[in-house]
């Protein structure tokens, strides 16, 4: 059986995915970061606020992101003064991270713009709702 477009959930999936990426990079663009670069910084800070130093992998773990990309936008977030790549001494070709003070003031700042690009985005939909369709097409078990 054919499917028109707009009976494709994967179709329908992506369209919404798009105009959920275009909001995400409008409320980031004020703040200089990328997606990706909101992502991997909110992961570092997040991970550093539980008192953790996490590697670069533990973060794109969290993240879910591939590790050399994750490297590569680590660089760029050391270049730009957010985070620090430091030298793990349990294993010098490991480094370790952790926000600066510039990343720590801005990643609580970029993770209300984000929530709040999201907020409008999912408005349509009870958050509830939201949460438990997207845990699950994210293969997640339920809490």
């Amino acid at each position: 059986m054919a499917l028109t477009p707009a009976e494709s959930p994967g179709f329908l999936l992506w369209h919404a995915t798009l105009r959920w990426q275009r909001g995400i990079a409008a409320a980031l663009a004020p703040l200089d970061l990328t997606h990706v670069q909101f992502v991997l910084l909110a992961c570092t800070w997040w991970l550093n606020e539980q008192g953790e130093q996490p590697n670069q992998l533990a973060v794109a773990r969290q993240a879910g992101t591939d590790v050399k990309m994750a490297s590569q936008v680590l660089r760029t977030l050391e270049a730009k003064g957010l985070i620090r790549r430091e030298v793990d001494p349990a294993d010098t070709r490991a480094k370790r991270l952790r926000v600066t003070d510039a990343g720590a003031g801005l990643a609580p700042r970029a993770i209300a713009a984000v929530e709040e690009a999201d907020t409008r985005f999912f408005e349509p939909v009870p958050v509830a709702e939201a949460i438990a369709l997207l845990g699950r097409l994210a293969g997640r078990p339920e809490s």
